[in-house]
């Protein structure tokens, strides 16, 4: 058993409706469901009676409530108590991270740990629709991710940097001695794109469908590293972070060039889960001060070609 199921009863005894306990608990009503039946087969007993709407607790049922609002009191008292020894906070910190925002997160990590030396931090790799659902679900703390590409529900949002986009192509290739190129120019490539289940694809989708072009990348992956990797073996070209190649240079085999027409631009941030009263970790490292390295701006607007 864990606290949501305790937390889910509640809110269905409370609300006596699946949608609106759903809402009240900032999940979807598949996965309060879900939760409650995994929770009667925990008991071995049927806790709710079921119809074609809620029809109320079995007895079983009502014997979990009693225990559920006394489980949910000791945890609040333990929150109370934890809060007021914020300066000895410890615990595990889960952070879910989209791939384009894995070279910066060790600038948010890093100073939080200096102050919260008792907490350990795991940094999780996961495409934008886990993290909102690891949040959802109980299993993240937090999320770096996008802010303003698809619609996010349920979560407090703080904006971090803005991702840009470069065309990483071979040195020796038709396009290195071009200093700028086009999206439409660029879907005429031979290109390696993330796979489609990433929201960086979708987002480099959107721009060419912006322009009316539609690229056929002959590689497809789901690692931003290998992005980096084809274009440096000297055959393909592809589109990258120009986050990523700040942070680990442009590869001596490649040239960075300037995306123009459109110059696409995404908001990333830090997300944590819109809950009442905050989960103190998450809590905490949203109120961290972003580093000079991120106010300053982890990258120039514009870097000049090699």
């Amino acid at each position: 058993m864990v606290i949501r199921q305790f937390e889910y009863l509640v809110a269905l005894a409370r609300e006596q409706h699946f949608g609106r306990a759903a809402q009240a608990c900032h999940v979807t009503q598949p996965t309060l469901s879900a939760a409650i039946r995994q929770f009667e087969e925990e008991l071995g007993a049927p806790i709710i009676e079921r119809g074609h709407r809620y029809l109320g607790l079995t007895a079983q049922g009502k014997l979990a409530l009693e225990h559920a609002h006394r489980v949910l009191a000791e945890v609040e008292e333990l929150k109370r108590s934890v809060e007021a020894l914020d300066h000895g906070v410890s615990g595990r910190l889960r952070i879910g991270v989209i791939p384009t925002a894995l070279p910066i997160v060790s600038h948010l990590t890093t100073p939080f740990f200096a102050r919260y030396p008792s907490v350990t931090v795991a940094v999780l790799s996961h495409t934008s629709q886990e993290i909102q659902r690891g949040i959802e679900e109980f299993e993240l703390d937090a999320g770096l991710t996008y802010l303003d590409n698809e619609p996010l529900e349920r979560v407090r949002a703080r904006p971090i940097y803005v991702e840009e986009y470069a065309f990483l192509t071979p040195a020796d290739g038709p396009y290195a001695d071009r200093g700028a190129l086009t999206w439409r120019e660029a879907a005429e490539a031979q290109l390696c794109l993330l796979t489609p289940d990433m929201q960086n694809r979708r987002i480099i989708d959107g721009v060419f469908r912006s322009v009316g072009a539609t690229p056929k990348p002959s590689v497809e992956t789901n690692s931003i590293f290998n992005l980096v990797s084809h274009a440096a073996s000297g055959h393909w070209s592809a589109i990258v972070p120009r986050q990523l190649l700040q942070f680990f240079g442009i590869p001596e085999s490649t040239r960075a060039l300037e995306l123009i027409e459109p110059t696409a631009r995404r908001s990333i941030g830090l997300i944590v889960a819109d809950r009442d009263p905050p989960a103190p970790l998450a809590r905490n490292l949203m109120a961290m001060p972003l580093p000079e390295v991120i106010v300053a701006g982890v990258m120039p607007s514009r870097q000049p070609s090699r």
